[in-house]
């Protein structure tokens, strides 16, 4: 056998050893790939959608077990501050009504850490807060609100993707300062609310000293956990039971005793959740204001009974809009129902032209 022909076999055998080993070589990189992929797929990561703020969309599912854990983040810092009798209270100045507008520590910390939650698990969503932060907050210590939900995914079966710029968020870290300050606790929570285009669609009403949180997604359902109380077709015993605010009532209980009879029962008590929620479960036919009232009280409310078929108006019956940061302040009165809400407005309405 010449050079040539010697030569040439060595050639071929380095080929075909050249090709074996590239095949075995895609096989091992196909085969890691696989591995990684599934993985990432068995470690529960949520959609990047979730967590990036360039993301186009945001599911409302994983939004709304966000908001419940971050409600309930905040509403245990309320706690731990009452029972610690840790409040430092301040003053925000007075209400139109001359009541003192109380902030505490409670307040403040309740929002640092459910602002965060929120604003780290979802970037690109814009949230709005009753409260603001101190100088040189570290939120650094906070981490991202928890995307899943035992409770959710046993009782919602779909799930929606918005878009991030259709999506408001707010937070309410502490409903019902003035009576928390006063240790009436029964009626304080923390609230969060998604509004979509300005509708109110996902609802968190989270009362920390009962250890209660009640939740409703307008369209989909509500907590398992939420009493809700029969159709009472109408006030019960033909005698309106109307609960209004004790601490920045106005002229509320006249508004009410004029409009629905002198034998109305009027109850005076603490916080928009909680006169909500005192609405839906059947410990008051309706809830009426009638002076200012910041949306970040409502909107949780207000989707709450959205899920449950309910109403939350002005007093001129229109529904209240939460598309806009700017505009926070509802001037127009507040008429909550979980039934029979026609029946309680043009009562209302007739009064405002008298």
């Amino acid at each position: 056998m010449d050079s040539k022909e010697t030569n040439a076999k060595i050639v071929k055998m380095n080929l075909g050893a050249s090709i074996r080993l590239n095949k075995f070589g895609i096989a091992l990189i196909g085969g890691m790939i696989f591995f990684i992929v599934l993985l990432y797929r068995n470690s529960g990561t949520p959609p990047r959608s979730d967590f990036d703020g360039r993301a186009a969309t945001v599911s409302l599912k994983r939004l709304l077990s966000a908001a419940i854990d971050a409600a309930e983040r905040g509403g245990k810092i309320v706690y731990d501050v009452r029972v610690k009798a840790t409040l430092n209270e301040q003053s925000k100045g007075k209400t139109k009504e001359g009541a003192n507008d109380p902030v505490t520590d409670g307040d403040l910390k309740s929002h640092l850490a459910m602002f965060y939650a929120l604003t780290k698990a979802f970037p690109g969503v814009e949230v709005i807060s009753e409260e603001h932060d101190k100088s040189n907050v570290d939120a650094s210590t906070v981490s991202p609100a928890a995307t899943f939900n035992v409770e959710v995914e046993s009782t919602i079966v779909d799930d929606d993707s918005i878009p991030a710029e259709d999506i408001r968020v707010w937070i309410d870290p502490l409903d019902a300062t003035q009576e928390y300050t006063e240790n009436l606790k029964q009626y304080v929570t923390t609230m969060v609310c998604v509004a979509v285009k300005g509708y109110p669609t996902l609802g968190v009403i989270h009362k920390p000293f009962e250890n209660l949180t009640a939740w409703g997604w307008a369209g989909k359902g509500v907590s398992p956990k939420l009493h809700v109380t029969k159709d009472q077709g109408g006030p019960k015993d033909d005698i309106a039971h109307i609960i209004v605010s004790r601490s920045h009532s106005g002229d509320v209980k006249d508004v009410a005793l004029k409009a629905f009879g002198e034998n109305t029962v009027v109850i005076p008590a603490g916080g928009a959740g909680y006169k909500t929620l005192a609405v839906i479960q059947g410990e008051a036919d309706a809830y009426v204001h009638v002076t200012l009232i910041k949306k970040w009280d409502l909107c949780a409310g207000n989707a709450i009974l959205n899920a449950l078929g309910g109403k939350m108006t002005t007093l001129k019956g229109t529904s209240v809009d939460y598309g806009n940061r700017e505009e926070y302040k509802n001037q127009g009165g507040v008429l909550a129902t979980l039934y029979q809400h026609d029946y309680y407005l043009p009562k209302l309405q007739v009064l405002q032209k008298s």
